[in-house]
């Protein structure tokens, strides 16, 4: 008599091996840079609006009253289109940007997954970490940069580059290279700081979620403010910035020391748009990186 067959259902949720398949690098680069070019096209005016505020913070008197009149007098001025102006430079960021992000998270995490392929949340945050920082070396601290410095300009009176590549000739021109492009931005540790601590959280929220999903419930992430952070890079190159030098007293040079203090509320200017732009930023780069890899795993074969 045969012996009887194993349920259907519980045959196919199974995979043969056992183990959790690996994304290659290489197609976590190009699904990477794909979906942080089509996430900066539908997001890119919350960052032109959050970027106009962080400026306008040193106006006197300030030009806008608010996230709706920045958006009013953009379009009465400009159109709708406006909103867009300098969207070329964050473009040309934002593809390399995502491509090293999720190519070095991806290479990281193949490295730190346990023997059937998983990887845990604390490992998913250190691959997070290290993919933030990659990005903040490699593409971020110079194409900020250039966005804030395209964005400045084109709103005034005469603008002054006529197109990416003109200003970013003009840049070096005027500031030196290799480090011209960054020192607009302030010190690179700040920025660093940023890139690092924004995807190490969004990766562990991200690694906690999945595995949830899948049947491991995990303890939930912690909630982190990203914008005091995203903030003091504008903030170097115009004045002091005191209010974490305890933090990085004795280790880095930037930062004075000063008393203990919570942060003021100008480190919190531009935060709705901000958010809504993180938000978004964070559901449509996921989403559209897991599909674009899925498309890849069926006429790209690296196993």
């Amino acid at each position: 008599m045969a012996a009887p067959r194993a349920p259907r259902a519980l045959a196919a949720a199974a995979p043969a091996s056992g183990k959790a398949k690996l994304t290659h690098p290489g197609k976590a680069i190009l699904a990477g840079g794909l979906a942080g070019g089509i996430e900066i096209c539908i997001t890119f005016p919350t960052e032109y609006v959050k970027t106009q505020l962080q400026l306008d913070e040193r106006s006197h008197p300030p030009r806008y009253r608010g996230i709706g009149d920045c958006v009013r007098q953009t379009v009465r001025s400009h159109g709708v289109l406006g909103l867009y102006r300098g969207l070329s430079s964050l473009l040309y960021g934002s593809i390399p940007k995502a491509a090293v992000r999720f190519g070095m998270f991806e290479f990281l995490s193949n490295h730190m997954r346990d023997a059937q392929g998983r990887l845990d949340s604390t490992r998913g945050l250190l691959c997070g970490l290290g993919a933030g920082v990659a990005e903040a070396v490699v593409v971020v601290c110079p194409m900020e940069t250039i966005k804030v410095k395209f964005i400045h300009h084109q709103t005034s009176a005469n603008p002054k580059y006529r197109g990416f590549f003109h200003g970013v000739r003009e840049i070096v021109r005027e500031q030196g290279e290799p480090c011209g492009l960054s020192q607009g931005q302030g010190p690179w540790p700040a920025t660093v700081l940023k890139q690092g601590s924004n995807q190490a959280i969004r990766f562990f929220v991200m690694t906690s979620l999945r595995n949830w999903y899948r049947g491991a419930p995990q303890r939930p992430g912690p909630l982190y403010p990203p914008t005091p952070s995203d903030c003091i890079p504008f903030s170097l190159p115009f004045s002091p910035v005191l209010y974490l030098g305890r933090l990085f007293q004795g280790s880095c040079p930037y930062l004075p020391c000063s008393p203990p203090a919570p942060p003021p509320p100008r480190f919190y200017k531009g935060t709705v748009p901000r958010l809504g732009r993180v938000c978004l930023d964070v559901a449509i780069v996921f989403v559209i990186y897991d599909e674009v890899v899925k498309l890849l795993n069926k006429v790209w074969k690296t196993d």
